[in-house]
């Protein structure tokens, strides 16, 4: 959400998100789509490795990093 707002990605990548996430059910998970690029993370809904993405505004620079938050992946977080 972060990342659309602050223009980071645009309108029609979200939107295309949000067609392929309705597809499995899980339209709410259009913004997580933007890091959880793995098909297995679309499919659970969960994170299963890191992810980076970088972009700027007018006034910052910015890095948004996404971990693992799942106990069967917290090997994947501290490795990244």
């Amino acid at each position: 959400h972060l990342i659309y707002k602050c223009g980071g990605i645009d309108k029609r990548t979200i939107e295309k998100f949000e067609k392929e996430a309705a597809e499995l059910g899980k339209g709410s998970f259009k913004y997580a789509w933007v890091l959880d690029k793995l098909k297995a993370e679309r499919e659970r809904g969960i994170t299963i490795d890191i992810a980076l993405w970088k972009f700027e505004t007018p006034k910052y620079y910015v890095t948004v990093i996404d971990a693992p938050g799942h106990r069967d992946f917290i090997k994947n977080m501290i490795t990244g």
